[in-house]
Parts: C-alpha cells; structure tokens; sequence
C-alpha cells in the first residue's frame, strides 16, 4: 500500500496525540511537514522516502528534538500492563491451589462390604493426596512464568509509548519483582486463611476471586511504585 502525503500527516498528528505534545505545536508541525512533503514530491521524491519507512518514529523522533515531548510516568499504564502479565499466572496458581484443596486427585474413600449375616463392615482407603506435590510443583512454575510476563508486558507498553527511562525502570522492576510477587502470594495464603477459617461455608466463592484480585492487584501497584521511582516527575517540556 503506497504512503500519501494525508496518510503520513494524519499518522504523525495520531502519534502527537498520543505522545501527549499540545495541540497548536502538533498543528504546526502538521503543517510543516505538509509544506515538507510537497517539497519533497516536488524534487520526485516519494512520501515513504522521505519519511524512512517508519512514520511514528519519525514524528517522535521531531517532536522530541523540539522539546516538545511532555515527561510521563505512565504509571496506569504499567500498572495494567503489570496486571495483564500476572493474569494467567495467577489463575493457573488457584487452579494449583484448588486440585489441592478440593482432593480433586486424591484416590482415598471407603469400601463398604456386606457379610452372609447382614453385617455392614466399611473400610477406609487412605492414599497420599497426588494433588499436593503438583501443587507445590506448580506454585513456583507460576511464580516464574509472572516473573517474565510482567516483565515482558511492562516493557512493550512503556516501548509503545515511547516513554522515557525504560532501561532504567526495567533494571529496578527486575530487582524488585520477585519481592512484589511474594508479597502478592502472601496476601493470596493470608485470604485463602481467613476465607477458611472466617468465612467457612462459602470460602471458595469468597477466595477464588478476592485471592486472584488481590495478586494482580499487588503485582499492579508494586510495578506501578517502580516506574513512578525511577521516572522523573511529571514536567511539561519545553
């Protein structure tokens, strides 16, 4: 699909938006860079030639050499991208916790044998519950499956929007992340016991989705305490 010249602009006014730059600077580089690609078509060059090929990068790239760009945290953004990378790991956690819990593998139960004299003998078979190693196998798997995915989302999001010292706060997210993650397991183990031992009855309807709101809650804020450490407050530049 061949680049035009209104293709280009409204990228680049899209990328200014998003990057936060005021609305009368982003006209009037619109502006600018309209006069510029005319010049450019004007010489025979195409659009995509005199754009490089990348146009976000490009507008960024201007409206950073201007000053233009405002210095953002971003920290709901790492906060939900943190919350998306715990997700999956947190639910596959309570599965773990769950197949324990419920005896779901555990082979035990009784026999019931009837004699000629009518008499009713019934005999317990105890096994060892097989969902208490897998649970303790899969605990730690999760934990670092989080590990990389919140990692992983945390830095995609911040490289989108093109947001400052991402080195910086990557390098601190990694340090600190195994220490958010016991604490959101912590506070999992500390609702799965006051679910037990308070709520009774209906402890499962109360744990699943408190324990799982309270990990990625915990995994959330602490990813958002990192960024907000290591970015500089928020200044509009220039």
């Amino acid at each position: 699909m061949t680049l035009t010249v209104d293709d280009a602009i409204h990228t680049a006014t899209e990328t200014w938006r998003r990057l936060g730059v005021e609305q009368a600077a982003a006209d009037e580089m619109a502006e600018e860079l309209a006069a510029d690609l005319a010049a450019a078509s004007a010489d025979g060059r195409s659009v995509a030639d005199y754009m490089g090929g990348d146009v976000e990068a490009l507008a960024t790239s201007w409206a950073d050499e201007r000053g233009l760009l405002p210095v953002r945290p971003h920290l709901k953004e790492t906060a939900v991208a943190a919350a998306q990378g715990a997700v999956l790991p947190a639910l596959a956690a309570l599965a773990f916790w769950y197949v324990s819990w419920s005896h779901l593998l555990d082979p035990s139960g009784a026999s019931v044998t009837t004699s000629l004299h009518g008499h009713v003998a019934a005999e317990m078979h105890q096994f060892p519950n097989a969902g208490v190693p897998l649970m303790w196998v899969g605990l730690p798997l999760c934990v670092v499956a989080a590990f990389f995915l919140v990692r992983r989302a945390v830095r995609e999001t911040l490289q989108h929007h093109h947001a400052p010292v991402i080195d910086a706060t990557m390098q601190t997210l990694t340090k600190a992340l195994p220490v958010i993650l016991a604490a959101a397991a912590a506070l999992a183990v500390a609702i799965g016991f006051f679910g037990s031992y308070v709520v009774g009855y209906f402890q499962l309807l109360f744990t699943v989705p408190v324990a799982l709101a309270g990990m990625i809650g915990a995994v959330a804020a602490g990813a958002a305490w990192v960024r907000n450490r290591t970015c500089p407050p928020v200044i509009a530049a220039g």
